[in-house]
């Protein structure tokens, strides 16, 4: 006896998902869910597959356990078992093409099971994750590296010009230098390695989540460097900024 109907009517109302939404999350028409659910037809082995990407789970899973029988506790029980593994340093892993996506669930813990992970043994123990970053703001480190983070719990455990992830309502993720603000204690300064870029000030009511970089992770031979052009761009913008600064003082 085959599960797979009852399974997926119960992992869509888990997401609290209309039978539209979820049938273009799985890229089939909501009437041929709608025949699944009803067990009037067996879901298609790539539909299934894709389930069994979504939530984690194994086509045992989905085909021969009945998962509403826990009385909804089933994804709760296996989310906790795999909390309780995580003394072996997993990570969950936040590409570029999940940021906004991260932005919306970084607090749901079923979200947060469907980023891939990995586990990197050096690490001492804590709440680590991995952000892909874009952009050449924070040179020499290159557009397309992995920022391996920990989290910081509280604005008073950030140490001033460390760098860190910050997630925060308006600016998404970014990875950047934090400066307290001496002045107030309710806004961070935040700043880029490459001074072309103009620091600006977040509001740390803004502020989602803060993680402070651990390690580096780059590809091979991608390493980003300073050409002529670029160091002379940015000793002429210094040079102007300096005389700006003297403008003012006089």
């Amino acid at each position: 006896m085959s599960f797979a109907g009852k399974n997926l009517k119960y992992l869509r109302k888990l997401r609290g998902l209309t039978q539209e939404e979820f049938a273009a999350k799985l890229k089939i028409k909501r009437s041929l869910l709608g025949a699944y659910e009803e067990e009037r037809a067996e879901p298609r082995l790539d539909v299934l597959q894709l389930i069994c990407d979504t939530f984690k789970l194994s086509l045992d899973d989905i085909l021969l356990k009945d998962l509403t029988e826990s009385k909804g506790n089933y994804l709760a029980k296996r989310r906790a078992m795999k909390m309780a593994a995580s003394s072996t340093g997993e990570i969950q892993f936040v590409p570029v093409k999940a940021a906004a996506g991260y932005l919306a669930g970084y607090a749901d813990p079923e979200f947060i099971d469907e980023l891939n992970t990995f586990t990197l043994p050096m690490l001492a123990p804590g709440n680590y994750r991995a952000f892909e970053i874009i952009g050449d703001s924070m040179l020499p480190i290159a557009s397309g590296s992995v920022i391996v983070a920990e989290r910081v719990e509280g604005l008073d455990d950030i140490k001033s010009n460390n760098t860190y992830i910050v997630i925060s309502r308006k600016e998404g993720i970014v990875y950047k230098r934090i400066i307290r603000n001496t002045k107030s204690k309710n806004k961070l300064t935040l700043l880029s390695d490459n001074p072309t870029y103009q620091s600006y000030t977040v509001d740390a009511e803004d502020v989602l989540e803060i993680w402070k970089a651990t390690l580096i992770i780059s590809k091979a031979n991608t390493q980003q460097r300073w050409d002529v052009n670029q160091l002379a761009n940015i000793v002429s913008n210094l040079h102007e900024q300096v005389s700006q600064l003297k403008r003012k003082m006089n």
